[in-house]
């Protein structure tokens, strides 16, 4: 067995102060995969998990990051072998089990998908479960919700954040017309470098909240932070339109009636990356990877390393993070 580096949150009394440790292998939960972490990335959840959230982690000392991309490097099953490169997102890791914060992770065979070809384990990582979970919803409003860019504007709240900006940039590459909403008037020329048609102010869109019924204008929507916004906006939903829910930064309640889905016929559609069966995870990675590729990724990318992880952690939960934060690992930089 050998030693490893992570970052290591403790609980003391009501404080919760991280370092970097070196910790042994042998420390690492059961499992059938070992895999050497080349990146992982940096999520909103995350910054739950570092803070002590109950609905996300319980048991301390932990190792945050509920994402990994790496390197096989011992496996129980036929399945995987030393060697192969994979990808880790979702179910339990970095929550109750120890995450990609950390250069090693051991888990459940069950967790794993192969790296798909035309994928790196770095352009995995870029996209991270907020990425996915953006890709997951727009392939839920085609799939289930019949959208289609002719169909009319589409669109994406919290849209500097991890999700949204993913969000935008997929759904301008597909050739829809996209509406980016943002509390941060000043990233307005980068949203429209992403791809957005219009950038909206979060106040624009908090506008007539007292109404059951706004004036139909979006196709469809991604919403990334819930409450006020998230109804707002599938009362803004023209006639079968439908709403893709991720998110709940602002509320997790919504002040809804059911007047937008009986008037309206509209739809609201559920998103969750942590459960969703491995067979679909591995079919959305394989649209990621080909059909769904992003070439302009890296422009949302912001790259951290253990000795800056923490301080990010701190920003994401201030709604101080803007695109993606990329954890880079030694094994990956080596």
């Amino acid at each position: 067995m050998g030693t490893y580096r992570a970052l290591v949150v403790h609980r003391e009394g009501d404080a919760l102060p991280r370092q970097i440790e070196t910790l042994d292998e042998a420390a690492l939960p059961e499992g059938d995969v070992l895999i050497e972490v080349h990146y992982s990335s940096l999520n909103y959840k995350d910054g739950l998990s570092a803070q002590g959230n109950p609905g996300v982690t319980r048991h301390f000392p932990h190792t945050p990051g509920i994402d990994a991309s790496g390197i096989v490097l011992e496996s129980r099953v036929p399945n995987f072998a030393p060697g192969d490169a994979v990808i880790v997102i979702g179910f339990d890791l970095g929550m109750g089990t120890a995450g990609g914060f950390g250069e090693r992770i051991r888990v459940p065979a069950g967790w794993v998908v192969p790296c798909p070809k035309g994928l790196t384990l770095r352009s995995a990582m870029a996209l991270g479960t907020a990425g996915f979970t953006a890709a997951e919803c727009v392939d839920k409003l085609e799939r289930m919700g019949g959208l289609a860019p002719a169909q009319g504007p589409v669109l994406v709240t919290g849209a500097t954040g991890g999700v949204g900006s993913v969000a935008v940039m997929l759904l301008a590459q597909l050739g829809y017309d996209v509406v980016a909403v943002t509390g941060k008037a000043e990233r307005a020329d980068w949203l429209k470098g992403l791809g957005a048609g219009e950038v909206m102010t979060r106040e624009a869109l908090a506008q007539g909240a007292s109404k059951p019924l706004l004036a139909e204008r979006f196709a469809g929507a991604v919403d990334t932070v819930g409450g006020e916004l998230l109804f707002n906006a599938v009362k803004s939903l023209r006639y079968g339109g439908s709403l893709a829910a991720c998110g709940l930064v602002a509320s997790p309640a919504i002040p809804a009636t059911v007047l937008p889905f009986i008037l309206r016929h509209v739809n609201l559609l559920g998103i969750d990356s942590v459960q969703w069966p491995l067979e679909e995870k591995t079919r959305l990675w394989g649209r990621l990877a080909q059909e769904w590729a992003l070439p302009e990724l890296e422009t949302l990318v912001e790259t951290l390393t253990l000795e800056t992880v923490s301080d990010a952690l701190d920003r994401i939960l201030a709604g101080q993070m803007v695109g993606r934060g990329l954890l880079v690992h030694k094994a990956a930089r080596g």
